[in-house]
């Protein structure tokens, strides 16, 4: 077969002395050997043959040295025995500048920008250069710089965060009669140096009155915009007397969130600050009010609990705003039964007046305690206790009924030591007593009905108070045997009936 016509032929050059020119080899023509394909390049303006000598592999390509020559006409000609086909590429040399890829990346790094060189080939004209910017994230920017320099280009990237790394390389295309990008150049790794950490450590408190004072655990964590800025960071903890004397310190390292001091019933000002190689924070700061002086409880824990109720999504809690506190806090247990447990606390803005409160450590049956703090000036004052369940499960015990007392057609009983507490999987409304007689159903006056599984129906007796521990049943037959039963119900329901406690009725 002929040859095809060769598909995009084009010239370019590096420096503007050689030019190369390339092509696709086009299909096969089954013709080899000495019949195989030639190709000639001639240029018309000159009218003479260009001396390159022609190599194909994936492309074929050809260099010459243009000389003094600019503007070349170059016909490019393929032949064998069965026909011949040209292209044509007419074109100035000056607008064909294919730069070499830049190389000997070099930097010079501050906290929040750097400074990228790099090193190209001298060729006497002018190069547009582009810096990619891979950040931290994964994020790509792209920053474009031109040179006059012959000898090295720069660029200075700023607005970056400090110790951090990020990841450049360099391309180069011509300032003038821009033609292509060249190669990227080598990715070069940069970091940031450390600068002070930004932002302010969220910090809170746990206070215990005990005899001549209180214990006081302080708890840190970084607050949403702080950046630790450097390799290693450290805790700094200062408590002093608002009166003026000497301040105490204790530091940390990185692996504590929390440290408990031991002070008298003045009030103090604690100051918390984090601190790298180049710097502390700025403090977060709390004030610590006057203790009361009671040893056990203070008298804050006087408020009155109010029970909520929680939902699939958390648990949700609700104050009145006062518009004096600059801030809201709401403290609590993931794990309540922990002993110390692990205290949680989450700061509002002061328009704020709810929260829905979430944790994956919050499971249905185990009573979560929540405390409403308002702030103002660094002093926080307590402002509601909330307590609450995610979701109420029935109780996991059943009372034990410590007395019978019978008479021949009367019962009573009680369960006087039953706990109402926080021990229970569910808040406690109140208890049902049920009872038959073991021969037949029941059917006393002044009880519902209550179907067992097996069909056999109960009475059963509804008591809405959880403190009420004692109940007499009325109307019973004497000389006969009873069955009953008391249960405990929460805002879960109650668990099935499986023991009973079994009475004789004695002769009237």
């Amino acid at each position: 077969e002929p040859p095809d016509t060769p598909n995009d032929f084009s010239c370019e050059t590096q420096d503007m002395r050689i030019v190369t020119c390339t092509w696709s080899q086009g299909g096969d023509t089954y013709l080899y050997g000495n019949h195989s394909p030639k190709y000639t390049l001639s240029e018309e303006f000159s009218k003479n043959p260009i001396p390159c000598t022609v190599t194909c592999s994936e492309q074929c390509s050809c260099s010459w040295d243009v000389g003094q020559q600019r503007i070349f006409n170059i016909t490019m000609t393929v032949e064998n025995p069965l026909g011949k086909k040209t292209a044509t590429d007419v074109f100035d040399v000056t607008h064909r500048i294919y730069p070499a890829a830049p190389f000997q990346l070099w930097e010079e790094c501050r906290d929040t920008e750097i400074t990228l060189y790099w090193k190209y080939e001298n060729k006497g004209f002018e190069l547009f250069c582009q810096t990619e910017v891979i950040q931290p994230n994964g994020k790509v920017e792209l920053h474009n710089s031109s040179d006059s320099h012959l000898r090295y280009g720069s660029i200075t990237l700023s607005g970056l965060q400090p110790y951090t790394e990020y990841t450049a390389r360099v391309h180069c295309g011509a300032a003038q009669h821009f033609w292509r990008w060249s190669e990227w150049s080598e990715a070069q790794t940069l970091r940031t140096m450390e600068a002070t950490p930004s932002g302010k450590l969220d910090i809170w408190r746990e206070i215990t009155q005990v005899q001549g004072g209180r214990n006081v655990t302080l708890f840190w964590k970084q607050a949403p915009g702080f950046r630790a800025n450097g390799r290693s960071i450290s805790y700094e903890v200062t408590w002093e007397k608002e009166d003026g004397s000497e301040p105490e310190h204790m530091s940390f390292s990185s692996a504590y969130n929390s440290t408990s001091i031991s002070i008298d019933n003045h009030s103090y000002r604690v100051s918390i600050m984090a601190k790298n190689d180049v710097n502390y924070s700025l403090p977060s700061v709390l004030i610590i009010p006057r203790g009361t002086g009671n040893s056990g409880k203070l008298s804050v824990s006087e408020l009155e609990e109010e029970q909520i109720n929680g939902t699939d999504d958390g648990i949700f809690i609700s104050w009145e705003p006062r518009h004096m506190y600059d801030s809201y806090i709401i403290d609590w247990c993931n794990f309540p039964m922990l002993q110390p447990c692990d205290l949680q606390w989450k700061r509002f803005t002061p328009n704020t007046s709810s929260a829905l409160i979430n944790s994956a450590a919050f499971v249905p049956g185990v009573r979560y305690n929540f405390r409403i703090y308002g702030s103002a000036g660094n002093r926080a004052s307590l402002l509601k206790k909330m307590t609450g369940y995610l979701r109420e499960l029935p109780p996991l015990f059943d009372p034990k009924v410590e007395k019978v007392e019978l008479t021949f057609n009367a019962v009573t009983l009680s369960w006087d030591s039953y706990p109402t507490s926080e021990s229970q999987s569910g808040f406690v409304r109140g208890y049902h007593v049920y009872v038959s007689p073991i021969q037949e159903n029941c059917s006393l006056q002044g009880s519902k009905k209550h179907l067992l599984p097996d069909n056999s129906v109960l009475c059963k007796y509804t008591i809405e108070n959880p403190e009420e521990k004692r109940y007499t049943v009325e109307h019973l037959s004497s000389n006969t045997k009873y069955r009953l039963v008391v249960k405990a119900y929460t805002g879960g329901g109650e668990s099935p009936i499986v023991n009973f406690i079994y009475i004789d009725t004695p002769f009237n």
